[in-house]
């Protein structure tokens, strides 16, 4: 039996790296009878076969899992934006962000095309917010220095709205990437999905990444009760004035007494990001509690 870490699930397949060797595996059939489907990013144990082949005997615990991109154990999630074309809406980074929050994972903000658009928007509100901003150019390199050292030594997902340039950014991190980039219909205002399947890669910086797919693929399945119970919390900019509401269990919408909205009267909360925190709270307001027992 050998330890290794699922790099890419495809068609059945698990492949599975461990001693500097690839090997192709199956998941043995007790995991669909317990539930449980192997994961890329997941640390298992192999017994092997033979030619390169084996079986994906037991699943090690995990820090964290996502539903859609099928990843785990992530350390942090790398969201891509801009403010070119494609435009990015901050809501999609911020509903992003909460999710994260709630999975145990870190939050870098890259602003991509800065040679097109500087994004002082977008720097803006997400600086003040507290993460970790940076703005890059995949076309000249600008900015890409900065971003090595913040994901050296950590498996990062990297995401964000079709067309703004993850692929790209790979690519210009690592001569060795050669993945396809995908074209810009500038009528639509966005581009075509180029990645296919989730795979974990090796950067020569030291980082682990996957690129996987834009923003859709975080669908409405991580938009549940538990993120409805915690989603205060998962806007980090928000904790200093949780507790300070006038009453407790204060939602942070429009109650007299809310020290959140004092905070974003005064300017020291972001506008656009309270104005997510309305939309992911009504998008969770149906969300009953017996619905989840019944599951």
């Amino acid at each position: 039996m050998r330890e290794g870490r699922i790099k890419k699930a495809l068609s059945g397949f698990y492949y599975v790296e461990g001693d500097g060797e690839l090997l192709q595996c199956r998941a043995r059939g007790k995991f669909r009878k317990e539930g449980i489907s192997p994961l890329v990013g997941d640390w298992v144990e192999v017994r092997e076969l033979g030619n390169g082949e084996g079986y994906v005997e037991a699943v090690k615990p995990r820090k964290n899992a996502f539903l859609r991109p099928a990843v785990a154990n992530v350390d942090q999630i790398v969201i891509i934006a801009s403010e070119a074309i494609p435009k990015t809406d901050p809501y999609l980074i911020d509903r992003l962000s909460a999710i994260a929050a709630l999975k145990d994972c870190g939050v870098v903000v890259v602003l991509n095309k800065c040679d097109l658009n500087s994004a002082e928007d977008l720097y803006h509100i997400y600086r003040a917010a507290g993460f970790p901003t940076i703005r890059v150019s995949a076309e000249t390199g600008e900015g890409l220095s900065e971003l090595k050292p913040l994901i050296c030594g950590k498996l990062s997902a990297f995401t964000g709205n079709s067309g703004v340039g993850k692929s790209s950014i790979l690519n210009a991190l690592d001569s060795e990437f050669h993945l396809q980039v995908g074209e810009i219909s500038e009528a639509l205002g966005r581009g075509r999905h180029t990645t296919r399947h989730i795979e974990l890669y090796h950067l020569d910086c030291g980082a682990d990444v996957v690129d996987s797919p834009g923003f859709a693929s975080f669908d409405s399945e991580e938009l549940n009760l538990e993120l409805k119970r915690r989603l205060p919390e998962t806007f980090p900019d928000f904790e200093p004035y949780l507790y300070s509401c006038r009453f407790v269990g204060c939602s942070h919408t429009k109650e007299k007494g809310c020290a959140v909205l004092a905070a974003l009267k005064d300017g020291v909360l972001q506008r656009s990001r309270h104005d997510s925190y309305l939309r992911l709270y009504e998008e969770l307001k149906p969300l009953k509690e017996w619905e989840e027992a019944k599951k």
